[in-house]
């Protein structure tokens, strides 16, 4: 499939998404020069260009994050309805480069094993396209077991089954995410233990897997968690990276400190909606933990279930 013939397939028409287009990146634009991140017109034109059939009925969120090789950057993530083939774009129109690894072909496996309810796109405006979110059917979440199953799958997800029993992450998985620049695996699970997860178990869960000792500012986070995601690769045997995330209405209600500049850009989003929606997490790594912030520019309905959020865990803050 070459790029005309995808660009052939849209059924949006040109002025509406047109429209959407110049919309988000006027946003896009704003936001990155609150946080002082200069990057390339041309290149977030690209991105929007090519998946503009489905940015007029989309829910857009934006991203910042801390810590070295991060603070520069704002990550942009939007959905996208199941008829579009965001891979065969992202490879017609020169964002993705077929090399035969894995990664590649995971998403066809997951479409044919999984009921696939819409995707999405992430992409940083200084480093361009990074992932594509699955998001499977809230009615059919599918089970890790299977999903560990897939032949393109990163084997660390089976090898780390027993893990993820052991402290009750879940057993199916609603979300995963698809890096293509990093070549790993983001698997997503909403389903912690009531109450959170407790500061013993955050510490046994990073001890186990080779992480940086938590911080008590994570460890307070891990109380109020809503989901967890482990991010996996083809080229390790263990579980890279392990996510804790909480939903808010305000971020500054978080007992936690914020960085200067994720403050600076939760002032600019809530002096314009005081009701925006965040979400708020901390990354672990084997060389310590990094904070992320992401709110919601255009929400959708299908966002708590997607997030597979708590009912009233955004109506009354954390």
């Amino acid at each position: 499939m070459t790029l005309k013939d995808v660009t052939a397939m849209s059924q949006v028409a040109p002025t509406v998404r047109g429209e959407a287009v110049h919309a988000l990146h006027a946003v896009i634009e704003e936001a990155a020069g609150l946080l002082e991140v200069e990057y390339d017109r041309g290149r977030v034109l690209r991105v929007l260009d090519l998946y503009g059939e489905g940015l007029p009925g989309a829910t857009v969120a934006f991203r910042v994050a801390t810590g070295a090789g991060r603070a520069g950057e704002l990550d942009c993530r939007f959905s996208l309805p199941r008829q579009i083939e965001p891979y065969e774009l992202a490879v017609a129109g020169g964002l993705v480069e077929e090399s035969g690894h894995p990664a590649g072909r995971l998403l066809a496996e997951v479409r044919e094993s999984c009921q696939v309810d819409s995707y999405g796109i992430d992409f940083g405006v200084v480093g361009g396209f990074k992932k594509i979110w699955v998001v499977l059917a809230r009615t059919a979440l599918q089970d890790v077991r299977t999903l560990a199953g897939l032949p393109s799958m990163p084997p660390a997800l089976g090898r780390s089954l027993d893990f993820i029993a052991r402290h009750r992450l879940g057993e199916s998985v609603g979300l995963l995410g698809i890096d293509y620049r990093h070549r790993t695996v983001n698997i997503y699970f909403g389903e912690p233990p009531e109450g959170g997860i407790d500061p013993a178990a955050v510490r046994a869960m990073l001890r186990e897997t080779g992480q940086a000792e938590p911080s008590e500012q994570m460890l307070r986070l891990g109380r109020l968690a809503f989901g967890v995601y482990v991010t996996l690769g083809w080229d390790s045997p263990a579980i890279e990276r392990v996510c804790l995330a909480v939903a808010s209405t305000d971020p500054a209600s978080l007992p936690v400190r914020l960085d200067e500049r994720i403050g600076r850009f939760v002032a600019h989003v809530r002096a314009g909606d005081p009701s925006t929606r965040f979400v708020y997490a901390v990354a672990s790594q084997p060389d310590g933990e990094y904070y992320k912030l992401q709110s919601y520019y255009r929400w959708g309905a299908a966002v708590p279930e997607i997030m597979q959020l708590p009912e009233g865990s955004l109506a009354d803050p954390v």
